[in-house]
C-alpha cells in the first residue's frame, strides 16, 4: 500500500495533522527524520486497543510521551494563531505521575484549558481521532479569541 493511499484513507491531510507534521519536522535540526514519512512521524500518537492494554493503569509518563503531548498542544496553539493572528502560548504543568493541566494563553485570555490525567496513556485510536481532537481544541480556541478579542489582544 502506498503512502498516498494511506494518506487519503487516514485523514492525514487534515489541517491540524499537517500543522503537527510541520512542528515535528521543525524539531529535526540534524536531519535524522528526513527519510521518515509523515505517517511514521504521527505513528506514536496512535494507541490502539492492544497498545493501550499493554500500558499500566497507573504510571509515570516517559519523556517521549511528554514531548508528544507538548508538540500536540504546540500544533493547537499555532493553528489558533494562524487563524486569529493572535500569539498563543501553551503552558503545561504536570505532576510526575501524569496529572495536571495545559492552558493555551492568548494575551490575557485562556483560549484553551485542558485538565490532564493518565498522560502516560496519551494517544488516539487512529489518525482520524487525532485530527478530530486537535480540531476540537483549535476551534474552541478560535471561538474564545473571537468572543473576547480585547482580552486576547491585550
Amino acid at each position: 500500500m502506498t503512502e498516498e493511499i494511506v494518506r487519503q484513507g487516514s485523514g492525514i491531510d487534515a489541517p491540524f495533522l499537517m500543522e503537527l507534521i510541520k512542528i515535528w519536522r521543525a524539531q529535526d535540526a540534524n536531519g535524522a527524520w528526513t527519510n521518515k514519512s509523515d505517517l511514521d512521524l504521527l505513528e506514536p500518537y496512535v494507541l490502539d486497543k492492544e497498545k493501550r492494554r499493554a500500558l499500566p493503569i497507573v504510571g509515570d509518563p516517559d519523556p517521549d510521551t511528554l514531548w508528544r503531548l507538548e508538540l500536540f498542544f504546540d500544533a493547537v496553539a499555532l493553528s489558533i494563531e494562524r487563524v486569529t493572528g493572535v500569539m498563543v502560548q501553551p503552558i503545561m504543568k504536570l505532576h510526575h505521575e501524569g496529572f495536571g493541566r495545559v492552558v493555551l494563553i492568548a494575551g490575557r485570555l485562556i483560549a484553551v484549558n485542558k485538565q490532564l490525567r493518565d498522560v502516560h496513556r496519551f494517544g488516539f485510536v487512529n489518525l482520524v481521532k487525532l485530527a478530530q481532537e486537535g480540531d476540537k481544541y483549535v476551534n474552541d480556541g478560535i471561538d474564545m479569541v473571537r468572543r473576547f478579542p480585547d482580552v486576547a489582544n491585550y
